[in-house]
């Protein structure tokens, strides 16, 4: 590997490390019963996990591989242009804009090759038109779901959340496949019998 290669790859890990400083509103439950935002890094990590659980499960055939790079990618606009809380009607009215110019801010810091390949990904995510985009799409949507199910819908509630709020998010997710629709439907009965998310409207 050519020496600038190897530094601009080394540069450009060092920025996606900042991807950790990134709060999302949902909240993790510590041992000791106390929370924090969660960041955007494990956000990653724990959909990761949900995609080489659920992979199998799904009943098109796709490329594990791929979905899981579409994973490790699609946040690094993030580190740029913020966390957009999916229930934030003005923030998404411009999120588009701001993931566009940090998605070029991003992927130019690496070596041409390597920019292209981390655009591409991100782009097929955010386009959904694969299976492989729809699957990380939708274990994107259930994570989040369920991170505000396991910190007791703290997010949910201090935002005013309520079931009718959620349902354009989730069902997407939902109608992907049904094996996400029987998990998500699951954590629906959860929410409900633990009283997370606001009246039905």
């Amino acid at each position: 590997m050519e020496p600038e290669r190897a530094a601009a790859i080394l540069d450009f890990l060092a920025v996606a490390d900042r991807l950790k400083t990134i709060e999302r509103r949902g909240r993790v439950v510590l041992p000791d019963g106390a929370s924090r935002r969660e960041n955007s890094a494990e956000h990653c990590w724990s959909l990761a996990l949900i995609g080489v659980l659920l992979h199998g499960d799904v009943s098109a055939p796709l490329d594990l591989g791929r979905a899981l790079a579409m994973v490790a990618v699609h946040d690094l606009v993030e580190i740029e242009a913020g966390d957009t809380f999916a229930y934030d009607a003005a923030a998404r009215a411009t999120q588009a804009a701001r993931e566009e110019a940090a998605a070029e801010t991003l992927f130019g810091l690496l070596p041409e090759d390597l920019g292209q390949r981390l655009r591409a990904l991100w782009q097929e995510f955010e386009a959904g038109a694969t299976p492989e985009a729809r699957f990380a799409a939708a274990c994107d949507r259930m994570q989040g779901f369920l991170q505000n199910v396991l910190s007791g819908g703290q997010a949910w509630k201090e935002h005013g959340v309520t079931r009718a709020d959620t349902l354009p998010r989730m069902a997407p997710a939902m109608d992907a496949d049904p094996a996400f629709a029987a998990l998500i439907g699951r954590l629906y009965d959860r929410a409900e019998e633990m009283r997370l998310l606001g009246p039905h409207t």
